[in-house]
């Protein structure tokens, strides 16, 4: 029964069915993350935020070290680094320090450059074509950016600018991600990738927290730090650990740009928490995001870098 159970799971996993409903679940998880972080600010500053967000990670993946230790590390330390690092390191910072002056409702519209940038990082350092019309999707959703930026939340322009441009450099750094986990762990189980990849950081990321931060006072003084923590901890589980691996199994069942595409869903899930939340969400910003979501459409029309739509790549069997 178990075997049976087992086959039509992987059989399951690697249908185009599999593909759409990670992706959706993904988009509704990321698309949370923001407002989560929002939350996570009002105990903790946001570079506590985003350490306690991969250490917290990093420690409920500690125990799949037990089943999912085997790696060839020589091979792959620079896919896990760059995937760690830039997938989930970095941007973790970025994001958190972005939302002390922006809200989270526009940290996640800005959060659509991710299949731009994608683009632009696989072609110019990963050797994949470019077609026309994925350079007029780029410009268009460039453009797009560039005035949801400067029409932002914030009537400092300048500062809205700014932090705004956290994000957008968060984003690069996810997009080169992505395409590094394309490149250089395609033949690694999801798990092992996700696990190894926390397992480099998340020392980095403790160290930092007790190291350099005030989070031990914080946790004791603030009122509010254990209803934040919380809020961290759902971010750190279920918007970093599980999305991780759920990511890197569907940029091995449908490609890089595929997944990407989650961005399409991403802010609409960001702007329903905003309106929630109360914030200030105005129709220029949601045209704007229009704009940056036509350019990835455009983008993704014709001539794709990568897996066409329809048609899934050849995955490696999963090692145990």
């Amino acid at each position: 029964m178990f075997s049976i159970l087992k086959v039509t799971f992987v059989f399951f996993m690697k249908t185009k069915t599999a593909s759409w409903i990670i992706l959706i679940v993904l988009s509704c998880i990321w698309g949370s993350s923001f407002i989560l972080m929002k939350e996570g600010l009002k105990g903790f500053s946001s570079d506590e935020v985003a350490a306690l967000r991969i250490s917290i990670a990093s420690l409920f993946l500690l125990p799949f070290l037990i089943k999912y230790y085997k790696i060839d590390l020589r091979k792959n330390i620079k896919g896990l680094l760059l995937a760690g690092v830039f997938g989930n390191l970095i941007p973790a910072f970025l994001f958190t320090k972005a939302e002390t002056e922006i809200s989270s409702s526009l940290t996640g519209m800005l959060n659509a450059l991710t299949p731009l940038f994608t683009i632009v990082i696989g072609f110019l350092f990963f050797k994949q074509t470019i077609s026309k019309n994925q350079l007029i999707g780029v410009g268009i959703g460039f453009v797009g950016a560039i005035a949801l930026i400067y029409f932002g939340d914030n009537s400092d322009s300048s500062k809205n600018t700014l932090y705004c441009l956290l994000v957008a450099l968060a984003t690069l750094f996810y997009a080169l991600s992505v395409n590094a986990i394309n490149t250089y762990l395609s033949g690694v189980n999801s798990i092992v990738a996700t696990v190894w990849s926390f397992t480099l950081i998340g020392p980095i990321a403790a160290c930092y927290l007790f190291g350099f931060t005030d989070v031990v006072k914080h946790t004791s003084e603030n009122p509010a730090a254990g209803s934040s923590l919380f809020f961290i901890s759902l971010l750190a589980i279920f918007g970093s650990a599980l999305s991780v691996i759920a990511f890197n199994q569907l940029i091995k069942l449908s490609g890089t740009v595929f997944a990407s595409s989650c961005t399409y869903l991403i802010p609409i899930v960001a702007i329903a928490w905003g309106f929630l939340y109360g914030e200030v969400i105005n129709l220029l910003q949601i045209a704007m995001v229009g704009v940056i979501i036509l350019g990835i459409w455009i983008m993704k029309s014709k001539g794709k870098t990568g897996v066409e739509e329809g048609q899934l790549p050849e995955v490696a069997p999963e090692k145990d």
